[in-house]
């Protein structure tokens, strides 16, 4: 019987491995594809549109803004982003996992049109080790590194707004959670095909 996928949707403060983390999960599971995102930023010469980001012009993004075309969308440094919908939802009926790693606004955008998304949280082990973490890779100053802890405590008070928290204390770990709730959601009945079409079928995956 052949499954649907789902849509992943990962979370957390500045400096917690979000990217090491989903990094780490696409390499090791050929089922789970990243979403790539749209964008009217200017292509830069060594990238390539459907693989790093679908470019649009201005009047192509704002035509998908008013044709429902995008999960989530904003502005960023004058240039649009978005979540092409279609992409998503074609991964989901091919039977993939997509990854879209997001902030937390973006999330609870994508969970306002796209509720049967699995929302995950990633934590880091203590504020402290975040700071340190912060601190430790050396691209802000101090205080920089106090604006992304006090964004961090805000975001983290939207946790309630996701299924599952994932403490990244270390990439292995966090990444053998997150497989852990790949394989419970790939079981939902949700996420299976219809009775109708599993009773018709005479041998099963």
């Amino acid at each position: 019987m052949k499954k649907k996928g789902f849509l992943m949707v990962i979370s957390g403060p500045s400096g917690v491995g979000k990217g090491t983390v989903c990094q780490a999960l696409l390499k090791g599971n050929d089922k789970i594809k990243y979403s790539i995102s749209a964008t009217t930023r200017p292509k830069r010469p060594q990238e390539r549109s459907g693989d790093d980001y679908f470019f649009l012009s201005e009047e192509e993004f704002e035509k998908g803004i008013k044709e429902d075309k995008f999960l989530e969308y904003a502005r960023v440094h004058g240039n649009l982003y978005g979540t092409p919908k279609d992409f998503v939802m074609d991964g989901i009926n091919n039977g993939e996992v997509i990854i879209l790693e997001i902030d937390v606004q973006g999330a609870l955008q994508v969970k306002e049109n796209y509720p049967n998304g699995v929302f995950i949280f990633l934590l880091p082990p203590s504020m402290s080790e975040l700071e340190r973490r912060l601190t430790h890779r050396g691209t802000e100053s101090a205080e920089q590194v106090e604006l992304r802890l006090n964004n961090a405590r805000g975001e983290i008070s939207k946790i309630n707004e996701y299924q599952y928290a994932v403490i990244n204390d270390t990439v292995e770990n966090a990444v053998a959670h997150i497989n852990s709730i790949i394989d419970a959601e790939s079981l939902r009945v949700i996420n299976n095909l219809s009775l109708d079409e599993y009773l018709k079928e005479e041998t099963y995956d």
